[in-house]
């Protein structure tokens, strides 16, 4: 067990949590500085919690126990407080103890008393919940593994907490005291059950913003015009169902109301009689301070800074918007921004706009992030131009600019987005990405029941924008675009392409393949089409060329034909304005519409396949198609089907316990329409499929009227159908995510052991998180010990220790240089091969100093020849920020030069390693290219495997590369292996949930 010096302060134990009704609160270690504190919080709890807690009366704390509570050794005695605005609200503290329940003297007793004590306006919101999490993390860092709670039986809430958490318990009755006991060791449970509690609670805290009962507009100028005026004006014109104050110090005295506008006015916040859920702040940089400070005496929800001048501006900025998000968390606020564009929420019962938007977008299914204003001005005027007003196929259900992102972020959207029944569609433009660890997994999640489509600025290392303070991510975007393939997002390259997949997406079913029918009036037009396919990797038809002259009838049929059949899994429908002559000429604005409800006829008798059309000069083709159709009669519901399902109160979220869908329902996805063929749901999260889920599974809604996208350009409508075919593989392949196989012989516990000595001997000075390479002796040990074996390499200083060397090994051998100038390159000539004898080595010991240098700066090893076979490279590394990543590639030059190198998140599964090693451009190499012998790929699966469950079972393990590993038509062997080893860091994204701080 590491101990620190006695009262040394864990920063790291300091943590910002978002609560169950989405405010939050600040988690920290008791100080002696706390002692008034403690005294004030524990007068406001209530006698019955107090008896509780000391099962005792108990009014009032003496010196001793203040003392007590708050003089902690931060190792055997720990206690953490909950805060809002500098107060305790909650405390948690446990006491180190042995077996037989006393305090306990050997620093190898390993379990822990621990006590809670809520404040009763406070219970309710999760906050044991959240100390436990926390509790639990510095208690298995200190080396304890179990915890004890001695709880009375009326204190049902308290037994819950700790029934609830998923840990691994046992429970006895003794003497009118419940007994609790637990490990601290995670489980697959406890961890779903803290993912879950994160996604309700993160959810909760962004739709308090988009759906707020109040809001002021604070800096709203006494004159039209201005950022705070112009919010205001916005917000009014886009018919807030809310109320609406205005706030402006510099309000002539007796200010009641600002016209024209007619909503009341303050000059400061405190003189608004009701609660304010929203504050917009629109005043310079330097009075955001003071704002916020009030805000938070006045019980504000949240803030939406629209002030510039923080981290974009430089580093004073940047300090400056630091303390603004310290400010606002410390009385339990969420902030978006600041130099932020706004939010919009188009739901009938809000009607949000508190954005610089002067135009309320059209109502309808896609949820839209951006962290730049400008991008949000054009992804917010694209959508508008093809498919305004309410209803339309560009509709969306609500948008967030966030700005310099310092804590709402597009994390908090999907968290938001996955379970909410009025978003189809999740659309994100991201310049950088805080926790890109995080948003792969909530990510995954989410697009496994919902499109996730993203756009990444800023793609190239250094060019994030300054207002983003986010860490340093060492992968290159090449590999980043790689795990998001892997996540099931949808990863587009412009705001173009944003929004053309964004709206087949949303308005069409996903394919049941890659055919692809072409049909239209002009052979050209079809053509382009077709390449455009074949470009995108899809499997398209002959096109079917109608005449030039043919009419909407004659679409109509063509369409339904080819829906009908079973063929094609797709339709791409292209139209130019139709030429005839006498009475079958139909010239005029009307064509389009006419040709629009013809296709809608057809593509309505078949909505399990999607349809999208492709046209040349006919605007108002593509306008009718974009806007919704008349809305039927109506008609019983059928029990089941594509379009049975109603739409839930959209108000309503889940607060109860996780639920796994059952095998095989109808309708396993929120989406426009079915995935076909059917199959069983997807997965909620990780690829292993845990049995809890982590939350609650989104209802389906019903339908909206068919709309069908239509695209001015062939390339466009093919690579948006492109991506809805390569969805659709995703979620059908990640409904059988595979699973992290179990190898007998991998010995965990005593690969920990050695890590544990290892870190202890190399780096006993060593900061958290730099890594210190393993000797290559300790380094064949620590991977022996996970069946990954390495064949022998024996140095070779001299050219007689190069011939003992040769005869331990036997005959034929390899001579190598190990200098890192020369390493594996044996185009240089530093690799000699198949070494017969004594004569022959000496010789090419000589040739190999004469020509490359002294033995010294050489390094020369010797190493038995292996069977022939393909060279490959196998690496394993961990990003701070991305997390555990698995490379694999050809050795050499594929990899190297190419960058030919397949990438997946870690732990991979069976399945994923099995399409790594397949999606590499030179994998045919492996599988028998040009008449040569395939290769053992079973072998090298395993071995990716064995690698990935290294690297996952120990995070203190934060590099490991194998090469080259050659791959024999029977067997591999690893030729050469490097291990790096950091002290893992207290807290990752597997640890308790907090939210970040740049």
């Amino acid at each position: 067990m590491q101990k620190p010096p006695d009262h040394a302060y864990p920063t790291h134990w300091e943590a910002d949590v978002v609560l169950r009704d989405g405010g939050t609160a600040r988690i920290r270690p008791i100080t002696p500085d706390d002692a008034h504190r403690l005294v004030s919080f524990y007068e406001q709890v209530s006698d019955e919690s107090k008896y509780y807690r000391f099962f005792a009366p108990y009014p009032r704390l003496s010196d001793r126990d203040v003392h007590r509570f708050t003089h902690h050794d931060y190792v055997d005695r720990v206690g953490l407080a909950a805060t809002v605005g500098g107060e305790f609200i909650a405390t948690v503290r446990y006491d180190r103890i042995n077996d037989q329940g006393l305090p306990a003297k050997d620093p190898e007793d390993d379990q822990a008393e621990v006590a809670f004590l809520v404040q009763d306006a406070h219970q309710g919101r999760g906050v044991a919940s959240a100390l436990l999490e926390h509790i639990a993390a510095v208690a298995r860092e200190r080396g304890i593994r179990r915890f004890a709670a001695e709880v009375l039986p009326a204190n049902s809430k308290m037994i819950k907490v700790f029934t609830d958490a998923g840990y691994t318990q046992k429970r006895t009755f003794e003497d009118g005291v419940v007994r609790l006991e637990f490990d601290l060791e995670p489980t697959e449970q406890s961890m779903a059950v803290m993912r879950g509690r994160e996604q309700r609670a993160e959810a909760r805290s962004v739709q308090r913003l988009l759906a707020p009962g109040s809001v002021a507009v604070i800096g709203a100028g006494r004159a039209p015009g201005g950022v705070g005026r112009t919010a205001l004006r916005n917000l009014l014109d886009s018919g807030f169902t809310g109320r609406v104050h205005a706030v402006n110090h510099a309000f002539p005295e007796g200010t009641q109301r600002l016209d024209p506008e007619g909503v009341p006015a303050v000059r400061a916040l405190r003189e608004i009689p009701e609660p304010v859920d929203l504050a917009v702040i629109a005043v310079p940089a330097d009075s955001v301070p003071d704002v916020v400070r009030d805000c938070g005496e006045h019980g504000v929800q949240g803030l939406l800074i629209l002030s510039s001048g923080y981290a974009e501006a430089g580093p004073e900025g940047r300090e400056q918007q630091r303390a603004v998000l310290r400010q606002a968390r410390s009385y339990g606020m969420r902030l978006i921004g600041p130099n932020a564009f706004g939010l919009i929420n188009t739901a009938p019962d809000v009607r949000l706009n508190a954005s610089l938007a002067p135009q309320m977008p059209g109502a309808g299914h896609i949820g839209l992030f951006t962290q730049s204003g400008a991008i949000g001005i054009a992804l917010l005027s694209g959508l508008h131009a093809r498919g305004p007003g309410d209803g339309g196929i560009a509709g969306i259900s609500a948008f967030v600019s966030a700005g310099n992102r310092a804590d709402v972020s597009g994390n908090d959207l999907l968290q938001y987005w996955y379970d909410d029944p009025d978003t189809d569609v999740v659309i994100l433009y991201l310049e950088s990405i805080g926790n890109p660890r995080k948003f792969a997994r909530l990510a995954r999640r989410t697009a496994a029941v919902k499109p996730v489509v993203v756009a990444k600025g800023a793609r190239h290392n250094g060019t994030a924008p300054p207002g983003h303070a986010v860490p340093t991510v060492r992968v290159p975007d090449s590999t980043v675009a790689a795990l998001m393939r892997q996540a099931g997002v949808i990863r587009v390259d412009t705001v173009t392409e944003l929004i053309d997949a964004g709206l087949l997406l949303a308005s069409q079913p996903l394919p049941a393949g890659s055919r692809i029918a072409i049909l239209g009036n002009s052979e050209s037009l079809a053509l382009l089409a077709y390449d455009a396919c074949l470009t995108e990797g899809l499997r398209p038809q002959r096109p079917h060329v109608l005449p030039s002259a043919a009419a909407p009838d004659d679409f109509r049929a063509a369409l339904a034909e080819t829906l009908f059949g079973d063929g094609c899994d797709a339709v791409v429908v292209t139209a130019i304005p139709w030429v005839g002559e006498g009475d079958t000429a139909s010239p005029g604005a009307g064509e389009g519409a006419a040709l629009a409800a013809a296709l809608r006829t057809a593509a309505e008798a078949h909505p399990e396949k999607p349809v999208t059309v492709v046209h040349l000069a006919m605007d108002d083709l593509a306008e009718t198609l974009a806007a919704p159709a008349p809305a039927p009669a109506p008609a019983p519901a059928p029990s089941s089907g594509p379009r049975a399902a109603a739409r839930p109160d959209a108000s309503a979220r889940p607060e109860g316990p996780a639920q796994t869908p059952p095998p095989h329902s109808p309708n396993p996805v929120t989406h426009p329409r079915p995935v076909v063929p059917p199959g069983p749901p997807p997965p909620s999260a990780a690829a292993q499929a845990p049995p809890a889920r982590e939350v609650e599974t989104p209802a389906p809604r019903r339908l909206a009227p068919l709309r069908i996208p239509a695209y001015p350009a062939a390339e466009r409508a093919v690579r948006a159908l492109a991506e809805a075919v390569r969805y659709a593989a995703w979620r059908r392949e990640a409904a059988e995510p595979g699973r992290v196989p179990e190898y007998d012989d991998i010995q965990e516990a005593a690969a920990g052991a050695d890590i544990e000595r290892l870190l202890d001997r190399l780096t006993p000075d060593a900061p958290t998180g730099r890594s210190v390479p393993v000797p290559p002796q300790d380094a064949e040990a620590l991977l022996a010990r996970y069946g990954i074996h390495t064949r022998p390499v024996l140095p070779a200083p001299d050219p007689d220790t190069a011939v003992r060397a040769a005869a331990r090994l036997g005959y034929p051998v390899a001579l190598k240089t190990t200098a890192p100038h020369l390493r594996h390159r044996a185009d240089l000539g530093g690799v000699r091969l198949d070494i017969a004898g004594e004569a022959e080595l000496r010789r090419t010991y000589s040739e190999l100093t004469d020509f490359l240098g002294s033995p010294e700066e050489l390094r020369p090893v010797v190493q038995s020849m292996v069977p022939r076979g393909v060279d490959t490279v196998i690496r394993a590394a961990i990003d701070p920020a991305a997390g555990a990543v698995l490379s694999f590639g050809l050795a050499g030059a594929p990899s190297e030069l190419l960058g030919d190198i397949a990438h997946r998140l870690i732990p991979a599964t069976d399945r994923e390693v099995a399409e790594q090693i397949r999606s590499i451009r030179a994998a045919p190499l492996l599988f028998g290219w040009r008449g040569s012998q395939p290769v053992d790929t079973a072998a090298l699966e395993e071995l990716l495997l064995r690698v990935s469950r290294l690297v996952d079972d120990h995070p203190e393990v934060v590099g490991v590369d194998l090469e080259p590993v050659v791959v024999a038509p029977h067997g591999l062997s690893v030729l050469g292996a490097t291990v790096r080893l950091a002290r893992a860091p207290a807290t990752t994204d597997l640890g308790p949930r907090r939210l970040p701080t740049y």
